[in-house]
């Protein structure tokens, strides 16, 4: 190892941290200039990367999960050679940089992950380890070995103080997620002072408990963390926590305090800094002529690495022509067998959370590279996925199914990490009032742009006994109004098939689908190519004539309810609509709009949640045929019949 080249890296790290920092008069420097060695011996000498190729598929993955010490990450990537300049540095933090203030996944060649707020990051990383896994086990052979990379984070005592951290190193341990390596920046301070006022925990004791490896090491000798990592390595059956002492903004005057937490050091303060670690007092963004051509060599390694890496890859693929066609069908999301949608007839009677299920085993089947599974209610959820190989573990790296356990945050980032290390697609399922348990991480994935595939059953009131507590009166309103996530309440079986289809067909954002407990009978469409108008948001169900008297915007069960309510009310022309996706609707033009409502003189809405969102469809609020208030505990029908929320009683409102 050049030691004195990656102690020259680390220099110029702090100094591109500090310097950027300042002129952006924002950021965190404690994290950047405690933390620099390991940032430099990571991707100077420990990593398998390509700066060239950023996206080659058998690199190792780095999460800052510590995502605020963001300029760790980009100082290090203009370093190494990635698409980062000094001018992208010099604008950290500003409108249109690709060096935002957090890491933000696309934004910015070379980082993984949007880690987010604190304690996600790891989260994520956990998927990617799952991910490589998976692929490894699925595509290597006795002769070839093409999926072999590991997954680094870095965390800090903030990460490891949010739920989401424990929930996820939880479920690593039980996994036995061997090839995958945390680094705890060990520096005992966060922004209100030192952590032994609120994290006392013994850290590697709740470790070990977990199922890791714990390992200690200093963060400055770069030596030994090379070695801690070589020992993380032999490491086959255990994760690795590397507990490394620092101390927070190395070099500032103000170092080991959390004054140098979160604050820029002030043009004083960084010329004491730069003085105190033997930097140009006077020059901005300086780099160590040394860091420089130490990285450019590096780089013709990191190229051979990757050629020999190709060449293995085509060895491969001719000797093993089917699974070399998998492969591709994998990271392209291409179909890898045949299956026949599940088809229904009006009258069948049956609850959208079990066509869910027949919907997921048909699509598991089309495609391989499905992977997923439920937050310990596979049963309610309907997840069960028949041809899964078993539910993967530690032992069972081919299974498609993954037991969560009650872990939802953990569970969504997990997701996530799947999704962002490629070649597989994720799902996962719970009950939809546990939504606001991982919604932190829905609103990352849908800020990431993550194609993640939510299953949420027991949707409304008709959960019945289990009372007002799982009784998600107010979720719908609350996915909806997340940017980017597509929110998704099926009215029967047939409408749950198409809203899978596009769950699949999502490459750009997260969907969220609700489905029923209760059972719910399939319906005859009037529009004959309802499931391409569907597709843009809602259709009609129901005529009632090109100028109804009354058209009912409904989701979900509400559409039988208003099938049925009509039936009830005489002398009325009334159209039914099924609203698939009030958000996607109402995206569509005024002309589309239009024909679906109709020259209605009256629109009444009915949905089984709150009213937020559907106000500007009624003229009176009486027409808001929702639900405003928390429920019941009780059989279905009778919390239905106590909240007056029937056939019968939207027939009332239809007849006023």
């Amino acid at each position: 190892m050049d030691t004195k080249s990656i102690e020259a890296a680390a220099l110029s790290i702090r100094s591109l941290s500090m310097d950027a920092i300042q002129k952006a008069n924002s950021g965190h420097p404690g994290l950047p200039l405690g933390a620099a060695e390991l940032a430099a011996v990571l991707y100077g000498e420990v990593m398998k990367h390509n700066p060239a190729d950023s996206k080659w598929k058998d690199r190792d993955r780095f999460v800052l999960s510590a995502g605020h010490g963001s300029m760790l990450l980009y100082s290090v990537l203009h370093l190494a050679g990635y698409a980062v300049s000094l001018d992208d540095i010099k604008s950290f933090r500003q409108i249109g940089s690709r060096c935002p203030g957090h890491p933000e996944y696309g934004d910015t060649d070379g980082v993984e992950c949007t880690s987010g707020p604190l304690g996600q990051g790891i989260a994520a990383a956990v998927g990617m380890a799952v991910a490589e896994s998976m692929l490894a086990a699925r595509f290597n052979t006795p002769r070839h070995t093409i999926v072999d990379h590991y997954t680094y984070a870095l965390v800090g005592e903030g990460c490891l103080e949010e739920g989401v951290s424990s929930e996820a190193s939880s479920l690593a341990g039980n996994l036995g997620l061997g090839k995958l390596i945390v680094f705890y920046d060990e520096n005992k301070i966060s922004i209100d002072g030192c952590t032994d006022v609120t994290f006392t925990d013994d850290v590697e004791k709740r470790y070990l408990s977990y199922g890791w490896q714990v390992l200690r090491g200093s963060m400055y000798n770069v030596g030994e963390i090379a070695d801690l990592v070589e020992i993380a390595k032999r490491e086959q059956e255990k994760p690795t926590m590397i507990m490394l002492k620092s101390t927070i903004g190395k070099g500032a005057p103000k170092q080991g305090t959390a004054d140098v937490h979160g604050a820029p050091l002030g043009e004083d303060g960084c010329r004491q800094a730069k003085k105190c670690l033997g930097l140009p007092e006077d020059a901005q963004f300086h780099v160590c002529p040394e860091a420089y051509a130490y990285f450019e060599e590096k780089r013709k390694e990191w190229a051979s690495a990757q050629e020999q890496w190709n060449k293995v890859f085509a060895d491969w693929a001719e000797e093993n022509p089917a699974l070399a066609q998998k492969w591709d069908a994998y990271w392209n999301e291409k179909p890898t067998a045949e299956c026949e949608a599940p088809s229904y007839k009006a009258g069948d009677k049956l609850a959208t959370r079990d066509a869910s299920g027949k919907s997921l085993n048909c699509m598991a089947r089309r495609y391989e590279w499905l992977v997923g599974g439920s937050a310990d209610l596979q049963g309610p959820n309907k997840t069960k996925v028949a041809d899964d190989g078993g539910i993967f573990s530690a032992s069972n790296r081919t299974g498609r199914t993954i037991e969560y356990g009650i872990r939802e945050f953990a569970m969504s980032q997990v997701m996530s990490g799947i999704n962002l290390h490629g070649g597989l697609r994720a799902f996962g399922a719970t009950f939809l009032v546990f939504s606001d348990y991982l919604r932190p991480s829905l609103r990352v994935a849908a800020l990431s742009r993550l194609p993640n595939i939510y299953i949420f059953t027991h949707d409304s009131i008709y959960v019945g006994e289990d009372g007002p507590t799982h009784q998600p009166v107010e979720t719908f309103a609350a996915l909806r109004c997340i940017p980017n996530v597509q929110f998704l309440r099926p009215g029967d079986a047939e409408e749950s098939e198409v809203a899978w289809e596009m769950a699949i067909e999502s490459k750009d954002h997260p969907v969220c689908m609700a489905f029923s407990r209760q059972a719910i009978t399939v319906y005859e469409k009037a529009d004959k190519n309802w499931q391409a108008t569907a597709r843009k948001g809602a259709y009609v169900v129901q005529e009632g004539g090109k100028s109804p008297d009354i058209t009912i915007l409904a989701t979900g069960s509400e559409v039988e309810m208003s099938l049925n309510a009509a039936k009830l009310v005489s002398g009325k022309k009334i159209r039914v609509v099924s609203v698939l996706d009030k958000t996607l609707f109402e995206k569509q033009d005024e002309p589309f709009r239009r024909k679906i409502i109709g020259d209605a003189k009256r629109i009444v809405v009915a949905e089984a949640g709150v009213s937020f969102g559907w106000e500007k469809y009624v003229s009176s609020e009486g027409d808001l045929f929702t639900i405003d208030r928390f429920g019941e505990s009780g059989p279905a029908a009778k919390v239905a019949e106590d909240l007056h929320f029937t056939s019968a009683d939207l027939a009332k409102v239809l007849e006023k």
